[in-house]
């Protein structure tokens, strides 16, 4: 069952917030066809209040994509970039619950190789707390997620006086790889890492979530229900977070 709008809008503030991220493999499930609605529907089961994907379809694609999820769930929606080279066709997206207070597209690329990018947002869960969020699908090549990596801990250094959630398919098959070493480092601790992929008999730990200040990432867990293992090739993962003490 999709999200109900009416439970969208007028959102009052709250001490902890339901986070998640999820590569929707562009709305095609793991028996190959698109489905916009089966998408819905685990946005629906999520509940979560802000919610990054990955490879959303560009707008040639599915150009109607993020309209039915806006226009479905209420939630309000930032997207991209989206890439626009040559058989690039995906992007990421930010839903939230409330209203962005700012949206920068961060663009990752590296060199030839496909291009990457985040979403760094800005939300106000509270009358005077804001939370920042990087939602983020980085390379499929260990040099390439490294310089990646380094480009993403240099953004959020620069700006820290607010929470900050970084989250996405980070693509790291290696547990000890620089990468996930220098983003342990950074939020001070290492999250657990569920597997996620393949949807069907999970075996990597390739979708993460991090938050700082350190201890406010709670109850870390991929969501595993039928349905969310048949619409993408990754599960969703979920955690709950508190943005205000």
């Amino acid at each position: 069952m999709a999200v109900e709008a009416a439970a969208i809008h007028g959102v009052a503030p709250a001490a902890t917030l339901t986070i998640a991220t999820w590569n929707i493999h562009g709305g095609v499930g793991i028996d190959g066809r698109y489905s916009s609605a089966r998408i819905i529907d685990v946005l629906g089961e999520l509940d979560a209040d802000i919610i990054a994907l990955q490879e959303v379809a560009s707008e040639q694609a599915h150009k109607s994509f993020l309209v039915e999820i806006e226009r479905e769930t209420g939630y309000h929606v930032a997207a991209g970039p989206l890439s626009q080279r040559v058989g690039s066709d995906f992007g990421n997206a930010v839903l939230s619950r409330y209203a962005f207070t700012s949206i920068v597209r961060l663009d990752l690329a590296v060199r030839d190789y496909e291009p990457r990018g985040a979403l760094d947002v800005c939300v106000h869960v509270g009358a005077q707390q804001l939370l920042r969020v990087v939602a983020t699908h980085l390379g499929l090549r260990p040099g390439e997620r490294r310089e990646q990596v380094q480009r993403l801990i240099a953004v959020i250094e620069s700006d820290l006086p607010h929470p900050t959630v970084l989250m996405g398919d980070v693509n790291e098959w290696f547990l000890w790889g620089r990468p996930l070493r220098w983003l342990h480092t950074h939020f001070r601790e290492e999250p657990a890492a569920p597997r996620t992929f393949p949807s069907w008999r999970p075996m990597f730990a390739l979708d993460r979530i991090w938050v700082s200040p350190v201890g406010r990432l709670q109850r870390l867990a991929r969501h595993a229900s039928p349905l969310a293992r048949i619409a993408s090739d990754h599960l969703p993962l979920k955690a709950e977070i508190v943005v205000s003490r």
